[in-house]
C-alpha cells in the first residue's frame, strides 16, 4: 500500500526569493515552489488516503474472487481438453491430445472409455490413468509411461508400446492382438482374460506378471522375454505361442 507523507508547509514566496542569488535561477525556483504547495495541499487531503485505502481493499476483493473461482477456471480447463481430444477423435497425429491427456490425468479426472485409435501419443506420461474401455488400437505409444494404469476391458490392438512403462498396468480382459510390445516392461502386469494372439512380446521384462487365466496367446511372439515365471514359457508354447528371432521367420497370424 502506498505511502502518504504529511508535507511541512513551504515558505512564502517572499522568503524563498531571498534565498535565489542568479535572477536566471528565480523562473526555475518559482516552478518548483508552485510543485511543492501541490504536494502540501494533497498530503493533508483525507479523500486521497481513503482512496488509497480502497485501492488496497478492491486488491483483497480481486485474490478472494480470484480463488473463489477456481473451481470454475479448472472446469474450463478440463472442458477444453476434452474438446482437444474428442474433436481430433479418428485422426492421425497428435493433435494436441498428448498435452491434454497428461493435463486431465494430472488432476485425477478419470479417462474412462476414451478414444485415441490410430493416434500418434510417443512418449506420453500416463502413469496411474484409468483408461478402462478405453481405445488404443492402432496407436504409436513407443517409451511411454503407463505405469500403473488400468486398461481393463479396452481395444488395444496394434498398438505399440515398444519399450514403454507397463509396470503393474490391469490389462484384464483388454485385446492385445497383433500389439507391439517389443521390450515393454511389464513387471507385475496382469493379463487375467488378456487375449495376446499375434503380439510382439520379443525381448519384454515379463517379471510377475498374473498370467493363469490368459485367454489366448496364438503366435505371440515371446522370443528372449526377461524374467519370466516359473511354468509361462512351456505353457504359453503349448498354448499357440512361438519363440522367433527375425521377422522374416516370423509372421503374425492372417
Amino acid at each position: 500500500m502506498p505511502v502518504r507523507l504529511h508535507r511541512k508547509r513551504p515558505a512564502p514566496w517572499s522568503l524563498r526569493r531571498q534565498t535565489i542569488q542568479h535572477a536566471w535561477a528565480v523562473p526555475l525556483w518559482a516552478f518548483e515552489w508552485f510543485w511543492e504547495w501541490v504536494a502540501y495541499i494533497l498530503s493533508n487531503w483525507s479523500f486521497l488516503e481513503v482512496l488509497e485505502y480502497l485501492g488496497s481493499f478492491s486488491i483483497l476483493i480481486a485474490v478472494i474472487f480470484y480463488f473463489s473461482e477456481s473451481g470454475d477456471r479448472l472446469k474450463q480447463k478440463h472442458y477444453q481438453a476434452w474438446q482437444v481430444i474428442n474433436t481430433a477423435q479418428g485422426k492421425g497425429g497428435s493433435g494436441g491430445r498428448v498435452e491434454a491427456l497428461q493435463e486431465l490425468n494430472a488432476d485425477g479426472v478419470p479417462l474412462v472409455g476414451v478414444d485415441v485409435s490410430g493416434a500418434f501419443l510417443q512418449a506420453i506420461h500416463l502413469r496411474g490413468a484409468r483408461l478402462v474401455r478405453s481405445n488404443f488400437s492402432g496407436a504409436d505409444l513407443r517409451d511411454s509411461d503407463f505405469a500403473s494404469t488400468d486398461f481393463s476391458d479396452s481395444d488395444l490392438r496394434s498398438a505399440n508400446f515398444r519399450q514403454s512403462n507397463l509396470r503393474s498396468a490391469n490389462f484384464q480382459h483388454a485385446s492385445l492382438n497383433d500389439a507391439d510390445l517389443w521390450g515393454a516392461y511389464l513387471n507385475g502386469a496382469d493379463l487375467s482374460g488378456a487375449t495376446i494372439v499375434s503380439a510382439d512380446l520379443r525381448f519384454a521384462d515379463l517379471a510377475d506378471i498374473h498370467w493363469h487365466v490368459l485367454r489366448a496367446l496364438k503366435n505371440a511372439n515371446i522370443y528372449g522375454v526377461k524374467n519370466a515365471p516359473d511354468g509361462f514359457i512351456p505353457w504359453a508354447l503349448l498354448h499357440g505361442a512361438v519363440q522367433l528371432e527375425s521377422d522374416s521367420q516370423w509372421q503374425p497370424a492372417p
